[in-house]
């Protein structure tokens, strides 16, 4: 395991953990699964509570208040592919010894501050220090929501003649950080527009409001029948991901995919494909192929740029990926490559 870098892959996911998940009970109708960003319980009263969660980023190089906002943003991502926004969440910090109280003070009122924002209660956890610890992960948070169930939308949920969208641009998360991350050498390389446009496409990295502008806040949207969270493995490992979640096939015109141009630019400096590098703030949506430009048009009415980048077809077609008018196979990255970027970086001594 010690060779693959970020989250567990299919292969890893099918040896370590599938069909080892404790008591079978009849009421979780969504359990762990690959590709699914959520768990879905049924409730009296025709509600269901969703959980999702998700690593706490910690890091100093960032930015106390970057990393406070990577911790809360991720996982309402997840939470947002349901259609509802979190209400309550968890929180579990294992912190380092050498933060001082005065930097947990900073990352603490910001974690408050960007839950207030997205209406989420903190309902409690755990917080303590441990010696030893470097790690950028602080430790781990859980976020819930109850809601109607029957409204509940889940990545599982792709049917055959869907349009499949795409919110904002590839690799908005992964570019924007090696943009932070190398200010002097981004700097220098690409210019100062660059960079500040990279620090600015940092706080994109939401896509609750994509979401709930796509599946309708107050009034839902029936044409939306899935979303998944772009994160590691980009937004074509995002569309993967629902489709196999889904027992779905797809195809995907790859010359279609949104690429903006600090996303392009940065990648072209660190050698990146964007398609398949960690996007978080890009929502891949699966919805009704005769609804496809209702969607694009409402999602743009809030500044929100929404691209069609294939279909959803039967399972045994399977998912196919389309350039220049060359049908193949779509492959799945099982690394993203945005994690040996950064440290080949730090390696050569980027600033």
């Amino acid at each position: 395991m010690a060779d693959q870098l970020g989250k567990i892959n299919f292969e890893g996911y099918q040896d370590l953990l599938a069909g080892r998940f404790g008591a079978a009970r009849k009421e979780v109708k969504q359990g762990p699964a690959f590709g699914v960003d959520v768990a879905i319980t049924s409730l009296p009263g025709g509600l269901a509570m969703a959980t999702t969660s998700d690593p706490l980023s910690l890091i100093p190089s960032l930015g106390l208040q970057e990393s406070a906002w990577l911790s809360v943003h991720l996982m309402g991502n997840d939470m947002a592919t349901t259609g509802f926004a979190p209400q309550y969440g968890q929180f579990v910090l294992n912190l380092p010894d050498t933060l001082s109280k005065a930097d947990f003070n900073t990352y603490w009122s910001f974690i408050d501050r960007y839950c207030h924002e997205i209406g989420v209660a903190i309902t409690g956890g755990h917080t303590g220090f441990v010696q030893g610890q470097n790690s950028t992960f602080a430790g781990g948070g859980t976020l819930i929501t109850i809601a109607k169930e029957s409204e509940m939308l889940c990545s599982t949920g792709a049917q055959e003649g869907d349009a499949i969208l795409v919110t904002k641009s590839c690799a908005l998360t992964a570019t924007a950080i090696l943009g932070m991350s190398f200010p002097q050498t981004i700097k220098q390389k690409l210019g100062m527009g660059i960079y500040h446009s990279a620090c600015e496409q940092f706080y994109q990295t939401s896509s609750l409001q994509d979401a709930l502008c796509a599946a309708g806040a107050d009034k839902k949207y029936p044409e939306i029948h899935a979303m998944h969270d772009v994160t590691e493995g980009g937004v074509l490992g995002a569309i993967y991901e629902m489709l196999v979640a889904s027992d779905k096939g797809g195809e995907i015109d790859i010359d279609q995919l949104p690429i903006g141009n600090v996303a392009a630019a940065i990648s072209e400096l660190f050698g990146l494909d964007p398609r398949y590098c960690v996007g978080a703030g890009s929502m891949v949506i699966a919805c009704d192929g005769n609804k496809s430009e209702d969607v694009i048009k409402r999602l743009a009415e809030i500044n929100i740029l929404c691209t069609q980048v294939g279909r959803v077809t039967e399972s045994i077609a399977g998912i196919q990926s389309q350039k220049s008018g060359i049908t193949s196979p779509l492959v799945y990255m099982e690394t993203d490559p945005y994690w040996a970027a950064y440290f080949d970086a730090l390696k050569a001594g980027w600033k």
